[in-house]
């Protein structure tokens, strides 16, 4: 079954970009004359979502007047109050992910595809067996991200959380297709998405796929420094 419907998560405050995030949310931040969350909301239009959800807190207003402006795909907003972190956002969005499995990006974050789009590859890629498909990058082609990894991933797909000392061979792109039973028993509050990874994970649930392309982690003013040289060397404003 086609995906149609794709959350963005924008409600965090970016505390590592102050003091540009003071006055402005760390989505509506302009990487490639565009914002970053139009950027993601582009991506998923390009594969065919209708119905995109983004959660707002933090300078909410803002993100709301700005994404006035969008024709397409349908926009619908959900209010977080306080910030419920990732997972929480998701489970307190889920009546409006009309559908079993849907795509979740983290505002904060860009990437470049390869000869087919990234989240096509993802699609194709999904079985309804699975609980979580994250996309994998290796660490060779992430731009600012300065950690150890998240991930191993064995040859069917299968992840592993990194735990051993050294290098995980992937960092977590900050893409998924989440299937909603994943959320099953949680009660909307504070909770971060990597619980139910870990869930996913024990039952043998959890899977990636690598990503292809280039991946910009923008979470330092150098790294926002960093991935803006990128886009405009390569004009890269659509993608």
């Amino acid at each position: 079954m086609k995906i149609e419907t794709g959350m963005v998560l924008a409600a965090g405050k970016g505390e590592r970009l102050r003091p540009l995030t003071d006055a402005c949310p760390k989505p509506l931040i302009v990487v490639g004359r565009k914002s970053m969350l139009d950027h993601a909301i582009d991506h998923l239009k390009q594969v065919g979502v209708k119905k995109v959800v983004v959660n707002v807190c933090h300078n909410g207003d803002m993100i709301i007047d700005h994404l006035k402006s969008r024709k397409s795909p349908q926009i619908v907003i959900s209010k977080e109050d306080e910030r419920l972190e990732t997972g929480g956002g998701v489970l307190n969005a889920l009546s409006h992910l009309s559908s079993d499995y849907f795509f979740v990006i983290n505002g904060d974050i860009l990437w470049s595809d390869a000869e087919t789009p990234t989240l096509e590859l993802m699609e194709k890629a999904w079985k309804p067996s699975m609980d979580a498909l994250l996309l994998m990058v290796p660490l060779k082609n992430s731009y600012g991200y300065d950690g150890e990894g998240d991930y191993d991933m064995n040859s069917k797909g299968k992840l592993s959380r990194h735990h051993a000392a050294g290098h995980a061979e992937y960092v977590y792109g900050g893409v998924q297709i989440l299937n909603a039973r994943l959320f099953e028993g949680e009660e909307v509050g504070q909770f971060s998405l990597n619980k139910l990874y870990d869930k996913a994970e024990s039952k043998g649930t959890l899977f990636g796929l690598e990503h292809k392309g280039l991946w910009f982690h923008v979470g330092t003013p150098e790294a926002l420094m960093e991935t803006r040289a990128w886009f405009e060397e390569h004009e890269l404003d659509a993608h």
